[in-house]
């Protein structure tokens, strides 16, 4: 059995950027992967383990358009 990676919301600031690795379900709304503020995702998906914090060096590259190849 692997090491289990949960979070909660209150490790990020709200304006900060994450990253949610894989769909979440909720009653009201599907959240597809990608990058979001953590004030926008729903507290379930942190706490399942789906959402990763994105480094400032990885913010960067994104705002640069830079690409590793």
């Amino acid at each position: 059995m692997g090491i289990e990676n949960r979070r909660w919301k209150g490790l990020f600031a709200p304006t900060e950027v994450v990253e949610l690795k894989q769909m979440c379900l909720t009653p009201g709304e599907i959240f597809q992967p990608g990058r979001y503020k953590a004030e926008d995702l729903p507290d379930i998906a942190f706490e399942m383990g789906l959402v990763e914090g994105i480094s400032k060096a990885e913010e960067q590259k994104d705002k640069t358009g830079d690409v590793d190849k």
